[in-house]
């Protein structure tokens, strides 16, 4: 069986770039081109996943990723992983766990999504955004010598940033009738928003390092091309707005034994943008090196309603 490297979250927004860019640029490497890329989902029938399947050099595999073992990276000769952890409450624990199993059996090199790097701090009102600060400072302890990471902290991604917005076009389109658009955006602060796309090339770029120690403890900002502000997407808006923290509740996880006020500290996640903190202005020069992102907020949006 030929060494490995992992994509956990494969068919996410980030997941499906790394899959689809990894395997050419292994193809030119010296010392991967052996390597051989596992994308992990909970479903290969899924439409992703199956269109996964059919890139060259992809290896499919169907399991949960909170299921994994040293005994399962050993036996897949895994040396090299890319993971998109969810944002659940227990999503420390669980993605502790997947780190703890990875330095038990021996992987050399992990690259995993973070969040907006303004919230990556031990006093971030937002729940998920001190996990990530928590696991960031696990894989810094001293037991984690032996294993090498990299952790992004992309903006907001555009899809989300412009959800409402392609939503609101749609329906006007659809029926000719103009209500409120509610963005979670403020009015004029710039955010450099970032396709979730090129995330993923980026991270593809780092697991084809033939030696990523130029990278190990590294935390990069990714941000998009440009600055966008909620004024210029419309004219007529209500801004700063968080109701869509309501559904989430109400669909995901009113009916689970998580705290609603756990949920809705996610309500003070957009706030360092509003602030101003997450501008172009902060992007990672790295980034820009080696895989510095291209895509606009209105090549995005445009994309968007054309889905």
């Amino acid at each position: 069986m030929a060494p490995t490297i992992l994509i956990v979250g494969a068919t996410g927004n980030t997941g499906q770039a790394v899959v689809e860019t990894l395997p050419k640029l292994l193809q030119s490497s010296n010392a991967l081109s052996d390597h051989r890329v596992i994308a992990l989902t909970r479903s290969s029938k899924s439409p992703v996943a199956q269109r996964l399947a059919k890139v060259p050099g992809v290896e499919v595999i169907e399991k949960n990723w909170v299921d994994i073992t040293p005994d399962w990276l050993h036996e897949h000769q895994v040396t090299r992983a890319f993971i998109a952890p969810h944002n659940d409450p227990n999503a420390f624990a669980e993605e502790s766990t997947f780190h703890i199993a990875a330095l038990n059996a021996g992987v050399k090199y992990i690259v995993r999504i973070s969040t907006t790097a303004a919230n990556v701090r031990a006093d971030c009102p937002a729940y998920y955004a001190r996990t990530h600060w928590a696991v960031e400072a696990l894989l810094s302890s001293p037991e984690f010598t032996n294993l090498q990471w990299t952790s992004l902290q992309p903006n907001i991604f555009s899809a989300f940033y412009l959800s409402s917005a392609v939503e609101f076009i749609k329906q006007y389109r659809k029926t000719g009738k103009q209500g409120d658009l509610k963005l979670i955006a403020s009015k004029e602060a710039p955010i450099g928003v970032i396709d979730s796309s090129e995330v993923g090339v980026f991270a593809a770029h780092l697991l084809s390092q033939e030696d990523p120690s130029v990278h190990n403890k590294a935390k990069y900002v990714l941000n998009g091309p440009e600055d966008i502000t909620g004024q210029q997407l419309v004219e007529k808006v209500i801004y700063q707005d968080t109701s869509f923290l309501d559904q989430i509740w109400e669909y995901q996880y009113a009916a689970t034994n998580q705290s609603k006020n756990v949920i809705f500290s996610i309500k003070h996640a957009p706030v360092t943008a509003w602030e101003g903190k997450c501008s172009t202005s902060t992007t990672s020069k790295e980034v820009l090196e080696i895989a510095a992102p291209k895509i606009t907020p209105t090549e995005a949006l445009k994309g968007l309603l054309e889905e």
